[in-house]
């Protein structure tokens, strides 16, 4: 029999965020991937600086920081009509107005902050802040006026890291951290809320973070998102 977690598909979601300097809400426009990405990279890199000692054997320079990461990925917009759209995904059937509403989330310009919004890209164990850096779009389907059917989007993101974030990294099971979890048998909200923020009260966020409608008897295997504190 299934688990829960693969019963259930899940489709790639990006979320613009407002940022105010502190950890980013995701609470702007949103779009959910008619195709999840078949392979998907994220690299993360520690820089090291400073002088290296005279006569030093292969210590290297001293720790300076660990970035936040690069994430690259791929995806295909279709509206021929062959892949239908799931009913849980709010999404046009032109390529164009599907590539716009794209274009929305991650390539819109915040004239508050001055600088491009900060996505949330959250799929599966995956919770990822980020800008994006590349945006391409190959057409690779046509209608015999010119219209695109299907199209191939690349898209690479910058991970993004608050200075409250960064000063937390040595302490991952801080509760202003993301956190992923899978729950087990006995789990409650409150019990899951109380054991990674150290208040059970959140439960309710939590729930509303996760789409949960019912969420007094959560079911093995179900996997859970918990944000980081505002």
């Amino acid at each position: 029999m299934p688990n829960s977690l693969s019963a259930a598909k899940s489709q790639l979601k990006m979320t613009a965020c407002s940022n105010d300097g502190d950890t980013p809400t995701a609470d702007g426009a949103s779009i959910s991937l008619l195709i999840n990405p078949s392979e998907l990279s994220l690299t993360r890199k520690t820089d090291y600086g400073g002088c290296v000692p005279m006569g030093d054997t292969g210590s290297g320079g001293n720790f300076a920081r660990m970035q936040p990461g690069d994430l690259n990925f791929s995806t295909v917009f279709d509206g021929t009509g062959v892949v239908p759209i799931p009913k849980n995904v709010s999404l046009p059937e032109e390529v164009e107005d599907q590539l716009d509403l794209l274009n929305s989330v991650v390539y819109k310009y915040n004239g508050q902050q001055h600088e491009p919004n900060v996505v949330q890209i959250l799929w599966g164990t995956l919770l990822f802040y980020g800008r994006l850096t590349t945006f391409g779009i190959e057409y690779g389907l046509f209608r015999p006026n010119g219209m695109p059917l299907r199209a191939k989007a690349t898209m690479a993101f910058q991970g993004f890291k608050s200075t409250q974030e960064a000063a937390l990294e040595a302490n991952q099971s801080s509760p202003d951290l993301s956190h992923a979890v899978v729950v087990r048998d006995g789990d409650t909200l409150p019990l899951l809320c109380h054991r990674i923020y150290g208040d059970s009260s959140y439960y309710v966020d939590v729930a509303r973070f996760n789409g949960l409608h019912a969420f007094r008897a959560l079911k093995p295997g179900l996997l859970l998102h918990f944000p980081p504190l505002s």
